[in-house]
């Protein structure tokens, strides 16, 4: 049968399940096929709050959400145009979100009388008239991919678990996505065993071949690359992009970045990349509390390093005295505020700029920083040149606020010339005081 091609120039997606449904894979593998055609990209990871909270339920829901388009886009979209619920607690936490119209792939296998009951639904929304505004696809994923998986030497679980290639399979289809990086991406994920990676590609393909037969799905989309700066581009998240940006502005500075830094979300990452970059004179250190790594970062820029801490808002508060000294003994240091929601503690997977008061005016004795923040993802890059170009040039602490969303989002990012960089150089007394007849 053939079918229809419909031209779009933007869609939102969003992938949702249970934290074990794969669903920030799938996203992930689907917006590296997206910027592998050339469109402009915004994507938002969101994570349960509650740590292992219960399969099925309200709480547990993971998603992902995509919006590409053939123009620049700034952000990852307010209302999905589709929603991939993996289960009744997927569907239910967010169609509040969709518009009328919007499409609704429900993998009707976990749409049991057990699941409905966790989440409050008195009979399934699938068989009542309470999705008629919706353009509703129902697809037994779960059934579907074990069925594809019946002749590959994997377990049911294993099989079950490939129900998200299914999906992205789908989901490629749909949008006419290239998908010869996924296909390598799983052959290096499961290079240690071959029947995963057999079991997986399967999976995907069988995702693909239900959309090219079936007659519920009688459009396919296609998004036209987006008109862009030439040159080399990437996919990033905010935090790589700030930890490149650090790497850079040491090499601009010729001085080696020294990070203290105490793990807490969503700043984690930082640490994380910026311990891979040894080669370019990084120093990483993850200290006991966040008072020592503060300490330590301002202890090696007194020894003639660029200091850099990480943290989040809980951070912030228990830093605020060594930043005030930072002021004082006229120190550059750089403060990196990815910032979260609520107070004291906080909710560590929740978005809110919750930190902007606490950075302009949260220390004692009038000690002002200066306080900048990135506007995007490919953003941090050069917001953390700046940074540390303020706190190198004024010899001051600088706080860098990035947050949640900033964070973990990502889009594609123009790699730059080196040497276009800004220089970061300073000059730093050789002799002691008086010694050329100078007094400073």
């Amino acid at each position: 049968m053939t079918k229809q091609i419909r031209q779009l120039d933007r869609v939102v997606i969003r992938f949702a399940g249970d934290s074990g449904d794969g669903m920030q894979l799938t996203g992930d593998r689907f917006t590296s096929e997206t910027a592998q055609l050339g469109n402009d990209i915004s994507t938002l990871p969101n994570f349960p709050a509650e740590i292992r909270a219960p399969a099925g339920t309200l709480p547990g829901v993971s998603s992902f959400q995509v919006h590409f388009a053939d123009y620049d886009i700034l952000t990852p979209g307010d209302a999905p145009n589709v929603l991939v619920a993996m289960n009744p607690a997927a569907l239910k936490a967010n169609l509040a979100d969709l518009p009328r119209g919007a499409d609704i792939i429900v993998n009707t296998d976990e749409f049991t009388r057990r699941n409905l009951a966790k989440v409050g639904y008195a009979t399934s929304p699938l068989d009542d008239d309470s999705l008629d505004g919706y353009a509703v696809h129902p697809v037994a994923l779960t059934s579907m991919t074990i069925g594809a998986l019946a002749e590959h030497d994997v377990s049911k679980k294993d099989a079950e678990r490939a129900k998200n290639m299914f999906a992205l399979g789908l989901l490629s289809w749909m949008y006419s996505r290239p998908y010869e990086s996924t296909l390598r991406f799983l052959e290096r994920k499961f290079a240690a065993r071959p029947e995963l990676v057999a079991a997986n590609v399967a999976a995907f393909r069988a995702g693909w071949n239900f959309g090219e037969t079936t007659e519920d799905f009688s459009v396919r989309y296609e998004v036209k690359p987006a008109k862009m700066l030439p040159g080399t581009y990437r996919n990033i998240t905010g935090n790589a992009a700030l930890s490149l940006g650090l790497v850079a502005a040491g090499v601009r500075s010729g001085l080696p970045v020294f990070l203290g830094a105490y793990p807490i979300t969503p700043a984690s990452d930082i640490l994380h990349e910026l311990s891979k970059h040894k080669k370019f004179g990084v120093v990483t250190m993850q200290a006991e509390d966040e008072i020592a790594a503060v300490g330590a970062a301002l202890g090696a820029s007194y020894g003639g390093s660029l200091g850099v801490t990480t943290t989040s808002g809980p951070g912030v508060a228990l830093k605020s005295e060594t930043i005030s000294l930072a002021v004082a003994l006229e120190l550059p240091l750089v403060i990196v505020d990815v910032q979260r929601a609520g107070p004291s503690t906080g909710m560590p997977t929740k978005t809110e700029q919750a930190d902007l008061n606490m950075a302009l005016y949260g220390r004692h004795g009038e000690a002002p920083v200066a306080v900048i923040a990135p506007k995007s993802p490919s953003d941090c890059f050069h917001a953390a040149l700046e940074a540390a170009r303020i706190a190198l040039t004024y010899r001051t602490p600088v706080i860098l606020l990035s947050d949640n969303y900033v964070a973990n989002g990502s889009e594609p990012w123009l790699l730059p010339d080196v040497e276009s960089l800004p220089d970061l150089r300073v000059e730093f007394a050789t002799k002691p005081n008086g010694e050329d007849g100078t007094c400073l």
